[in-house]
């Protein structure tokens, strides 16, 4: 069976409502949840970005059962991972167990706030492998100075350890970086159904570990309405992540998608309230291998409305999977 997790969009609404929104996806009975960690929405009508770490210690503190995991954050830039490291182990200790460190190579949207510019794909992954293994060091309790090909670290050492620590998932979209995942993670993450990605992580040491994946849903007793607000903050899904990775600007993304039409939305992201049309879209995770998937309702003031009918109708018809 499939689990089924809720994602906390930093996007799309305020820390406080995001809060308010776990505890209320916990309390619709949701196998598990996810937050974006994001410095910049991917539009401008999205309206929010606030700090992914600083929610999560709220939720973790406002939940009692529901597992908390970043879908992702990237060690790499924004973030020194040895300050990733910190912040997860934190987490997890606040969460009483419940928290998976979700990793990813990252956009040029959210890391360029940094300066210094924007690396190519084969070295955003050296530097996410360079990352993970600081991350593991520190989690084992070590003092830990390192000097590597893109990090420097002097003497640094957790001293308030989660035991066990995180789990660490790395997000995946070829074949190198499901070498690293498999090689690396305790679980793989993706967003789209592709099975040759898992097949690779397989190939690589991810036999057996879960395998998590996201899907944007727009729920809405109006299906135009759902549709309209699909276009209006995720029309950007299409572009792909080889092109989503080094867009640079909120109006970047505005103008790459500015010729996505309405339909073309509505034909990848499953909108209205018609149940099979959620369990179908969900289906292709299932059928590739995926062990959870998380579901991202569109629209930072249409989830309360989503988590009623959710337990209500979508999540009973989903454990059928």
């Amino acid at each position: 069976m499939v689990q089924i997790g809720y994602t906390m969009m930093t996007e799309q609404a305020g820390p406080r409502a995001l809060v308010d929104h776990v505890v209320g996806a916990e309390k619709a009975g949701f196998d598990f949840s996810v937050i974006s960690d994001h410095f910049f929405p991917w539009l401008a009508s999205q309206g929010h970005s606030s700090n992914a770490w600083a929610v999560l210690g709220a939720a973790a503190q406002a939940t009692s059962r529901i597992p908390l995991m970043t879908l992702v954050t990237c060690p790499t830039t924004r973030y020194h991972p040895a300050v990733v490291a910190q912040q997860a182990a934190t987490v997890q200790l606040l969460a009483e167990g419940r928290f998976r460190l979700g990793l990813g190579s990252g956009e040029n949207l959210n890391e360029h706030v940094v300066g210094g510019g924007w690396p190519s794909a084969d070295v955003r992954l050296e530097k996410l492998e360079e990352a993970v293994g600081i991350i593991r060091a520190l989690f084992e309790g070590r003092t830990l100075t390192h000097h590597g090909a893109h990090y420097d670290v002097e003497h640094a050492k957790l001293w308030d350890l989660p035991d066990p620590p995180p789990p660490i998932g790395v997000a995946v979209s070829g074949e190198h970086s499901c070498r690293l995942a498999g090689h690396l993670a305790d679980l793989v993450i993706a967003t789209e159904p592709d099975k040759k990605l898992l097949d690779a992580f397989d190939r690589h040491g991810g036999t057996g570990k879960p395998r998590i994946g996201q899907l944007p849903v727009a729920y809405d007793e109006d299906r135009d309405a759902a549709v309209d607000r699909a276009h209006e903050q995720f029309r950007w899904l299409g572009l792909g992540w080889k092109v989503n990775s080094e867009l640079p600007h909120d109006e970047s993304f505005a103008s790459a998608s500015g010729s996505v039409t309405k339909d073309e939305v509505a034909e990848s992201i499953p909108c209205g309230s018609k149940v099979e049309d959620f369990v179908e879209a969900v289906r292709p995770y299932a059928e590739a291998g995926f062990t959870e998937v998380a579901l991202v309702q569109i629209g930072g003031d249409r989830q309360a409305g989503y988590l009623d009918w959710a337990a209500r109708e979508l999540l009973p018809a989903l454990k059928e999977l």
